[in-house]
């Protein structure tokens, strides 16, 4: 069997920004991802965050984790998913031998809920 990296990338979501009064985001109404928040820009996480998988599992939110797995399941095993999204910022890269993409969108219906881009990068047999 082949073996792959597989890199997950924030690629929609918000973080939210610390407020200056003390109080907390209404989260769903600001559309800022309850996971992400960490009350500042600067330690919230962000778009364009990187998490290698398996390593940092246990940094993503446990819902983002189950929206996730049937993905990273068919693409550790080599696998793609037949849609394309062609013409949309979520257009794929497939490429068996060498990058695959995927986008996943975690479970909250809100504007809250963020979107993951999961990247598979063949490593050399």
């Amino acid at each position: 069997m082949r073996n792959y990296r597989i890199e997950l990338e924030i690629f929609e979501g918000s973080g939210g920004q610390r407020r200056t009064d003390g109080t907390r985001p209404d989260f769903a109404k600001e559309g800022i991802c309850a996971w992400m928040y960490r009350g500042d820009g600067e330690t919230s996480y962000q778009v364009g965050q990187r998490f290698r998988y398996p390593e940092d599992l246990g940094k993503l939110c446990p819902w983002l984790v189950d929206s996730l797995a049937g993905v990273i399941r068919a693409l550790e095993h080599g696998g793609t998913l037949p849609w394309k999204y062609l013409g949309t910022p979520y257009e794929k890269t497939l490429d068996p031998d060498g990058v695959t993409t995927e986008y996943v969108r975690c479970l909250d219906p809100t504007a809250s809920g963020i979107v993951i881009r999961a990247t598979r990068t063949a490593l050399p047999e």
